[in-house]
């Protein structure tokens, strides 16, 4: 019985910390679901496939049902013209037409359809990396203010525990009222710092449910994002360069689709009903006939040639935007690379002179219990250590931050 009552508290433990802790891919998770862009751009990608359904469907022959029904009466001589007329007309038939493409057109055609699906497609990676980096760099905010806040804890529960002996101490006259007044302002500063660390915490952690689409005003701690540099791809196999890709095809399906506008169109028809004037024995007027039709274009005053500078200017701009994205892609991710390597050496040489300050505030404490210090030279080495950890805190942070730009280049 005993085992059973520790498994549950055990098992209750492990539910309360999940519960009481959020990782990034959690909020990544969120944003993505509730994004409407990325809902946009998934309706797109069905409406595209329908587009083509429905392209397919207007390859099959066409069948429509007709029914033209006239009468034009001539009163005392009034009336229109019966050689025009008739008098009166009933039609009632069935009509069949069918479009002949070729096998390049129907191609085409279908070529245009899939590079627009795929480029959505595209699109909506795309825009996912551009929701990771806005919820990653916004959870790296978060998450920096509260390791902030934790080291402000515990700073002003070590004040206060100082705070009790230098009282006593000044007291007992070992040390001025001044020098321990100089004491309180520096932890009541310390209390301040915290106050309005905390107020931010609360708005920038607002900020970043709102991003995800997550509605909840609870605050849990954050887990570390522990970002780490990806190994990034070359331009020809990323995202953006598949987007200009994708645009140099359509651009040479668009100059196929306009050779083949220029191309005879043939169209084939055909009808079956009644077509009758009711002059002459009605009863024999039902009838077939079938036909084609045939376009041919001769002369458009040299729209063909225009469409082709058209695409020409197209391309060409194609082309010099994407040199100089991949030049600038290149140029960010050496600065970011040499950010990191930059902000990693200064956290080494800052946690060394942490350790250092750290050392000096034990020797000190023992030197302040037996009034061997100068309390100013106490408040010193603790303002030097605060500045150090804070310091540490936003170079840590800076180079979560440099990561996760530098890693948005990863696909």
């Amino acid at each position: 019985m005993k085992k059973l009552i520790s498994l549950f508290f055990f098992i209750l433990a492990v539910i309360i910390t999940e519960a009481q802790n959020k990782n990034l891919d959690y909020f990544i998770q969120h944003a993505l679901t509730s994004s409407p862009l990325l809902k946009d751009y998934e309706s797109q990608l069905l409406s595209y496939d329908l587009d083509n359904k429905i392209f397919l469907a207007t390859l099959r022959p066409q069948v429509n049902g007709v029914s033209n029904n006239m009468y034009a009466p001539v009163i005392s001589g009034w009336g229109y013209d019966k050689a025009i007329t008739n008098g009166q007309q009933f039609t009632e038939m069935i009509s069949v037409s069918k479009t002949l493409l070729n096998r390049k057109s129907i191609a085409s055609k279908l070529e245009s359809l899939k590079i627009q699906g795929e480029s959505v497609s595209n699109s909506i990676k795309i825009s996912e990396q551009d929701i990771k980096k806005v919820i990653v760099d916004q959870y790296i905010t978060v998450f920096g203010e509260q390791l902030q806040i934790d080291f402000y804890n515990k700073v002003n529960i070590m004040l206060q525990k100082e705070d009790s002996l230098l009282k006593i101490l000044t007291q007992d006259n070992v040390y001025k009222q001044s020098d321990y007044l100089a004491f309180v302002v520096t932890r009541q500063q310390q209390l301040l710092y915290t106050s309005q660390q905390e107020t931010q915490y609360y708005y920038d952690y607002a900020a970043l449910n709102y991003l995800a689409g997550i509605i909840d005003t609870s605050i849990v701690s954050l887990e570390d994002p522990q970002l780490y540099s990806a190994v990034l791809s070359d331009f020809t196999g990323s995202l953006f360069y598949k987007q200009y890709q994708l645009d140099s095809l359509k651009l040479e399906n668009d100059k196929m689709l306009v050779e083949l506008n220029y191309r005879p169109r043939i169209n084939l028809f055909a009808d079956a009903g009644y077509n009758s004037s009711l002059d002459y024995k009605p009863y024999k007027n039902f009838g077939t006939s079938a036909g084609i039709n045939i376009s041919i274009p001769i002369y458009d005053g040299k729209q063909k040639k225009l469409q082709y500078s058209k695409i020409n200017i197209e391309e060409n701009n194609r082309l010099f935007k994407k040199e100089y994205f991949n030049n600038q892609r290149k140029q960010q991710i050496l600065q970011l690379t040499q950010q990191v390597k930059s902000t990693e050496r200064q956290i080494n040489q800052i946690n060394n002179q942490i350790k250092y300050a750290e050392t000096l505030i034990t020797v000190n404490e023992k030197l302040l219990a037996s009034g061997d210090i100068r309390l100013t030279d106490f408040i010193l080495s603790l303002n030097n250590y605060f500045t150090a950890k804070n310091m540490l805190t936003q170079n840590y942070i800076n180079r979560l931050r440099i990561i996760n730009l530098l890693n948005y280049w990863e696909k």
